[in-house]
C-alpha cells in the first residue's frame, strides 16, 4: 500500500505549562515484602494552546448562548484520566484547523466512577484552552454495566466506551446535532466541513463507510446461523463504518428511541454470543444499512494497529481530513516509549503534555522525523 506522509512542524506556538490532575499509580514494596500500588507525585501538565480566533467571515455569537445556539459547531467526547492526553490533543487539532473556532461548543463525557472530580477534568481543559466553549457532563455507568460482555480487549468494555449510545439523553434537548469523536483522534482539516454534512431521508448518522470490508466477521456464526436475529439485515446493503467518528441528528435519534434499540441487541448479546468487539456491533445491527456515507479522508482509522496486536500502519492512499488511531496502539504511549511509529509524528504537534525531559525528547523526536518522513503538508494531501 502506497505510504502517504505529511510533514510534521513543530515549531513553537508560545505555550506555556500548567498543572494537571494527578494521574499516575505506581507499585512499591512495602516492608513485609507485600506489592502495592501508590499515587506518584508525577502531575501531568499541558501547555496553553494560543488563542485561535474567528475568520472574519464567521458570524459573531454570544458565548452566553453558544450551548444552545445551531449555527455553532457541537462536538461530544469522551473525558478520563487514561485518555485525557488524546483529548487534549483533539480539541487542539480542531482549533487549529477550524476556520471559526470560537465558533465550537465542546460537550465532554466523563464518567461518575472515575477517581478523578470532574471539577478537576474542567480546570484542566479551562488552563490548556483559557477561551474553549465547553461543558463537562457525568455519565452513570450503572445504565449500560450490567448490559456489557466481554470483548476481545479490555478496553473496549469500559462503560465510558458506550456513553456515546447515550448523548441523545445526556445533551440538553435543544442541542439537535452534533459531531461524535473518540479521543484517539487527530483533525487536520476545517471541522465546519464534516458539520455541513447532510443526512439526507430520515438517516440519522453519518459516518465514512467501508463496504469493501468482510461484514460477517463483526458477527459470530450464532448470529449468522440464527434467522431470526440475521434477518435484521435483509434486504439492506450494510457496510462497516467505525462509530469513532460521527455525525448524529439527536432530533431523530429521539424520535427513533435508538438508545433503547441498542440496549435491546446488548441484552441479546448477554444471552447469546452474537458478537465480540464490545460497542460498535450495536451500532452495526440498529444501523447498518441506513448510514450516510462520509468522505473515507473523514476517518484515516488503524493507526494503532488491530485490536489485539500494536503494529505499526500506513495511511492509506488519498487526502486526510482525519487521523484516527484506532486500534490497540496509541500514539503517546508510543512516543513516550520511544518506539513510535512514522504516523506517530503526525499526532505529536498538537501534544500539549509536558513532562520533565519534554523539550529534550522533542528534540530528539524532531531529529528522528527529518530521518523517517519526506516532506509534504497537509495542504497536499
Amino acid at each position: 500500500m502506497r505510504s502517504v506522509f505529511v510533514v510534521v512542524f513543530l515549531a513553537s506556538l508560545l505555550l506555556f505549562p500548567v498543572n494537571g490532575i494527578r494521574l499516575f499509580t505506581e507499585k512499591v514494596t512495602t516492608s513485609d515484602g507485600d506489592e502495592t500500588e501508590t499515587e506518584s507525585d508525577l502531575l501531568m501538565k499541558f501547555l496553553e494552546a494560543p488563542e485561535y480566533q474567528n475568520g472574519p467571515q464567521c458570524p459573531v455569537l454570544s458565548k452566553q448562548t453558544l450551548l444552545c445556539d445551531p449555527s455553532i459547531v457541537h462536538i461530544a467526547m469522551t473525558i478520563d484520566p487514561e485518555y485525557l492526553r488524546g483529548t487534549i490533543a483533539a480539541v487542539h487539532s480542531v482549533l487549529k484547523h477550524g476556520s471559526c473556532p470560537e465558533n465550537v461548543f465542546f460537550h465532554f463525557i466523563a464518567s461518575d466512577s472515575s477517581l478523578v472530580n470532574p471539577n478537576d477534568l474542567t480546570q484542566i481543559v479551562k488552563s490548556a484552552f483559557p477561551s474553549l466553549s465547553f461543558k463537562v457532563y457525568i455519565f452513570q455507568e450503572n445504565l449500560v454495566r450490567s448490559l456489557i460482555s466481554s470483548s476481545i480487549r479490555q478496553a473496549l468494555d469500559s462503560p465510558l466506551n458506550y456513553a456515546r449510545s447515550y448523548l441523545a439523553d445526556i445533551l440538553e434537548a435543544c442541542v439537535e446535532r452534533v459531531i461524535y469523536l473518540d479521543s484517539d483522534t487527530i483533525v487536520v482539516d476545517d471541522i465546519q466541513k464534516l458539520w455541513s454534512t447532510s443526512l439526507g431521508g430520515s438517516r440519522t448518522i453519518g459516518a465514512p463507510e467501508y463496504c469493501h470490508a468482510n461484514f460477517d466477521k463483526y458477527f459470530t456464526s450464532e448470529f449468522w446461523s440464527d434467522p431470526e436475529l440475521s434477518r435484521v439485515f435483509e434486504g439492506k446493503r450494510a457496510c462497516y463504518f467505525n462509530t469513532g467518528v460521527m455525525v448524529m441528528d439527536l432530533v431523530r435519534w429521539r424520535e427513533g428511541d435508538y438508545t433503547r434499540k441498542i440496549e435491546r441487541w446488548m441484552r441479546i448479546q448477554k444471552e447469546t454470543r452474537i458478537y465480540e468487539l464490545g460497542s460498535l456491533p450495536p451500532f452495526l445491527l440498529v444501523f447498518g444499512g441506513d448510514v450516510e456515507g462520509i468522505d473515507h479522508r473523514w476517518n484515516q482509522h488503524g493507526l494503532g494497529g488491530d485490536n489485539l496486536v500494536n503494529s505499526c500502519r500506513d495511511l492509506h492512499p488519498g487526502p486526510v481530513s482525519l487521523l484516527h488511531w484506532s486500534g490497540k496502539g496509541k500514539p503517546w504511549a508510543r512516543l513516550d516509549a520511544g518506539k513510535p511509529c512514522a504516523v506517530d509524528f503526525l499526532w505529536a504537534p498538537y501534544d500539549l503534555y509536558k513532562f520533565q525531559g519534554y523539550h529534550q525528547q522533542q528534540q530528539h523526536q524532531q531529529q528522528q522525523q527529518k530521518q523517517e518522513l519526506p516532506r509534504f503538508s497537509f495542504d497536499s494531501l
